[in-house]
């Protein structure tokens, strides 16, 4: 695997509207202690092209919207996925989740499964589900 970016597999690609990219990857170092690896900005500066963060281990790329490569149109509302973050403490990842702004969604339990588990919405409108096996 590439120092800067995923090599193989399935990498989530996140579109962030609102030129907000950059303040993304700060709440997403503040939440989830997500690591840079890499940004390539516009010829401007003002929005970002290609981030990539390290999360628990997994690369995700991100990008600010460009409505004009898609003829004037804003990206739409994220929808119909989660990312989930299997750890090794979930109330202590979860918490420092909750710390950095993120919203509940869905409480963090003890799930009939085996694992507690819990939805949390970031301030971008991406879901993110946090689990690890009942101690």
């Amino acid at each position: 695997m590439s120092e800067d970016r995923p090599s193989s597999g399935v990498t989530p690609h996140l579109t962030i509207r609102g030129g907000q990219c950059a303040k993304a990857m700060e709440f997403y170092a503040k939440a989830f202690g997500a690591v840079e690896k890499g940004r390539h900005a516009e010829e401007n500066g003002e929005r970002l092209m290609y981030a990539a963060l390290l999360i628990n281990g997994d690369f995700i790329l991100m990008h600010d919207d460009f409505p004009e490569y898609r003829g004037g149109e804003k990206a739409p509302e994220p929808a119909s996925a989660v990312f989930h973050l299997a750890v090794d403490d979930a109330d202590a990842w979860w918490q420092r989740a909750v710390d950095a702004g993120a919203e509940i969604t869905m409480p963090l339990a003890d799930q009939f499964w085996g694992d507690r588990y819990g939805h949390l919405k970031d301030p971008y409108g991406y879901t993110w589900s946090i689990g690890a096996p009942i101690k």
